[in-house]
């Protein structure tokens, strides 16, 4: 169990331009959600986890997100639309309205650290209004010791004000929430907004440039997990395709569910201390190392509670991105510390809602990098007259809002590594099957963890004709047979029951593929190139 006794240390914030403010400096958890019930911030369930409402923004705003153009910046940053970019002395006036905001307030401070291979570690300290959003930073940023504190020099600042709202145009922001990093100050200056998932991806975004420019080392939106034989598996996907559920396994150790660096030396490392799940239909059943995770300690953002204090998953009506964070302790299997050697396997995990891709298929080196770099997954749309239809998503690197540099860079750094250490990779579909949203079923969770079980058990042959059939529009290589899975599961185009329609909506997905990657096709080599479908629709 962690040590959760409360430093005496006592800090100001002047260096900070925070004057006269109260600072609660390194709060237990416990002290932390008294002080969000105190004030009338949050609730508690019936089992004691403290329940929040982030408020006007439930999720990320990536159009409110920039990074400051400086010489460190300037010639590395891959700028647009997710990358956009920031003027400096704009940040510092920004910044001084912030400080200025928050002094004279009571206020929550917390040094923690990411990156859990001490020779990547990155100290950081955090400073928050609210006290729920500093109990998330002591769950979702690694905890350091009373030793390591008596000497802790924080490398990056976080300063996080939810309720200062900037001026879009006299600050230069887009509207009045904005989250912004400077890598020359090394801070992440987050306001406006209450969602806590600003606070965990600002110093993510920031590894993701300081990693690979300055320590080689490849940065990964993914979650990992170490077999009892030490093998390592690696989940990339986006929101809602089962990144968090499917690392989480009773038979595996969990190292992280969200954010990993991969080392040159064939090392995984977690960047973080705890998990940030989602809970939508959350249930003891399906998901149980996650339920049972929910306890005392743990934060639920903007779920439902009936007035016995019982959680309602099913009930979206605040949002469909209620989430969860813990400590990664709450969960019973995990790897002290959260490193993994020898990484054997990586899965792209995608919810097509097209409902055309395999449930699981095998790629070729130039497929792992054409997939990695597109970052599919589906979105379902609806109209008010109840028609939907599913929209292709498409976030390079599964991560695109995240990735500082040009897509290319990671890709080309994944390539090396996967042939360095000869790992297997994998596409794997949780979205649907037997036909499009509306239409089809979406894939059962058990064959889903079937075949991932089948993958790291190496039950699924060799990469050969008598395995496995080669998909004649994406050109993948689905395996005939799995165990523990109808064998008619693993081909979409029988599960539609209708040739015509399903090809016609595999052209459709195909399509959507190659538009998508006209804007990197400069960029990427011949090789990556061909690791795409090969063919239009007629």
């Amino acid at each position: 169990m962690v040590n959760h006794t409360q430093t005496t240390k006592s800090i100001s914030l002047e260096q900070y331009g925070i004057k006269n403010a109260k600072v609660n400096y390194q709060l237990s958890p416990d002290e932390l959600q008294d002080a969000a019930i105190s004030k009338k911030q949050g609730v508690e369930t019936s089992n004691g986890t403290l329940a929040v409402n982030t408020g006007e923004f439930t999720g990320r705003s990536p159009q409110d997100r920039f990074i400051v153009k400086d010489a460190i910046t300037e010639d590395k940053v891959w700028w647009g639309n997710i990358n956009i970019p920031f003027e400096s002395d704009k940040f510092q006036k920004l910044y001084d309205k912030v400080t200025d905001y928050l002094s004279e307030k009571e206020v929550f401070v917390r040094d923690s650290y990411a990156c859990a291979d001490d020779n990547y570690k990155l100290n950081i300290r955090v400073i928050n209004e609210y006290p729920w959003s500093n109990m998330f930073a002591y769950n979702m940023f690694l905890r350091p010791t009373e030793a390591e504190l008596e000497n802790f020099s924080p490398e990056w600042t976080i300063v996080n004000a939810p309720g200062f709202m900037a001026n879009p145009e006299v600050d230069g922001t887009r509207q009045h929430n904005f989250a912004i990093l400077d890598f020359t100050r090394k801070i992440a200056l987050i306001g406006g907004t209450g969602y806590t998932g600003e606070i965990k991806k600002g110093i993510f975004s920031a590894l993701n440039f300081i990693l690979p420019v300055f320590k080689n080392t490849l940065p990964m939106h993914c979650s990992a997990n170490v077999g009892k034989d030490g093998d390592t598996a690696i989940f990339f996907g986006l929101s809602g395709t089962g990144k968090t559920t499917l690392s989480t396994d009773p038979d595996r150790s969990l190292i992280g569910d969200d954010e990993h660096g991969w080392t040159s030396e064939n090392t995984v490392f977690n960047f973080e201390g705890g998990c940030y799940a989602k809970v939508i239909n959350l249930s003891q059943e399906q998901e149980p190392e996650i339920f049972n995770a929910i306890k005392k300690g743990a934060i639920l953002e903007n779920v439902i509670i009936d007035d016995k204090g019982e959680v309602d998953f099913a009930d979206t009506s605040i949002t469909q991105n209620t989430r969860v964070s813990y400590p990664i302790y709450h969960i019973e299997n995990i790897k002290k510390p959260s490193i993994g050697e020898n990484p054997k396997n990586i899965f792209f995990l995608t919810a097509d809602a097209f409902g055309v891709l395999p449930p699981i298929s095998k790629l070729t080196p130039s497929q792992a990098a054409y997939h990695f770099i597109s970052g599919y997954t589906a979105k379902v749309a609806g109209t008010e007259a109840g028609v939907v239809e599913p929209v292709p998503s498409f976030s390079a690197c599964f991560g695109a809002p995240f990735m500082p540099l040009h897509p290319t860079k990671y890709a080309e750094m994944l390539s090396k590594k996967m042939k360095e250490s000869g790992v297997n990779v994998w596409l794997v579909n949780t979205g649907w099957t037997g036909g499009p949203y509306g239409v089809g079923t979406r894939m059962k969770l058990k064959y889903t963890r079937a075949m991932i079980n089948a993958v790291l058990n190496g039950d699924l042959g060799l990469y050969n004709y008598d395995d496995y059939h080669i998909h004649s529009v994406f050109g993948v290589a689905q395996p005939r047979s799995c165990p523990g899975v109808p064998t008619e599961v693993l081909s979409p185009r029988s599960t539609w029951n209708n040739d015509e329609a399903y090809y016609t909506t595999a052209f459709k997905l195909s399509n959507a593929f190659r538009e998508n990657f006209k804007k990197f096709e400069s960029y990427a080599s011949e090789e990556i190139r061909r690791g795409g479908p090969q063919r239009y629709a007629f």
